[in-house]
């Protein structure tokens, strides 16, 4: 724990809380909704979408100032992520014909969504959320809050951002991957920005990250039609 860091009063504690998990839980109901109802997947995940900006907009003098050194390393980490990605999912399909174990929901908006215009303006608004909003609710919630919180449960402020812990690591990595479905895949894709964070302290280059490697796999999705990933 950082010597530096210095604690925060109590009603502060509770706001900047709920600021770092309103916009995550809102993203994980709308989400299950999508998947436990395929006919609303398409409404649900533009709810989410508009929802999610919104409450990370209302909220944003809660957050951490995020700070943009090592944003070009952020980029090429996020290339390297997609390839990892992608590769690594590919891999473990052709290896372990019973991975993830559980049922991917491959939603084709070619398939669901009958007018041009409509398909394509859903089509912008998931790319637009995958590489704009995602990143940053998720990266504010995963690399700053619950890392800072694993270190400091008290009070997750009196914890540096990115400040090394292997705990940290360890255990927001795991849990990041216990949302995703491809769960293999996303544990080493968590573990690899876990690292750029401690080796940066940089949140912007997490953001930056996440972002890239979003947005080439969702270009990846558009190009090969691969709807698994996406």
């Amino acid at each position: 724990m950082s010597a530096s860091a210095t604690p925060t009063q109590s009603p502060g504690r509770v706001r900047d809380d709920l600021a770092y998990v309103l916009p995550m839980a809102v993203f994980l109901v709308l989400t299950s909704i999508g998947v436990k109802w395929p006919d609303l997947f398409a409404a649900s995940y533009v709810t989410k979408a508009i929802l999610t900006a919104a409450l990370l907009i209302a909220l944003r003098r809660s957050y951490t100032t995020i700070r943009w050194n090592y944003w070009w390393l952020g980029a090429i980490m996020g290339v390297i992520g997609v390839v990892q990605w992608v590769g690594m999912e590919k891999l473990l399909l052709h290896v372990a014909p019973h991975y993830p174990h559980a049922e991917v929901q491959m939603y084709n908006p070619f398939d669901a969504i009958a007018s041009p215009v409509w398909r394509w303006a859903f089509i912008a608004v998931r790319l637009g959320s995958a590489s704009l909003v995602v990143p940053v609710m998720e990266e504010l919630f995963w690399r700053d809050f619950a890392w800072r919180s694993v270190i400091a449960p008290v009070d997750f402020k009196l914890a540096d951002v990115g400040e090394l812990d292997w705990k940290a690591i360890l255990v927001v990595s795991l849990i990041f991957a216990c949302v995703h479905v491809q769960w293999v895949t996303a544990l080493v894709w968590g573990l690899m920005i876990a690292g750029l964070l401690a080796l940066t302290r940089s949140l912007g280059a997490c953001i930056v990250m996440h972002a890239v490697t979003n947005f080439l796999l969702g270009v990846y999705v558009l190009k090969t039609g691969d709807w698994y990933f996406w």
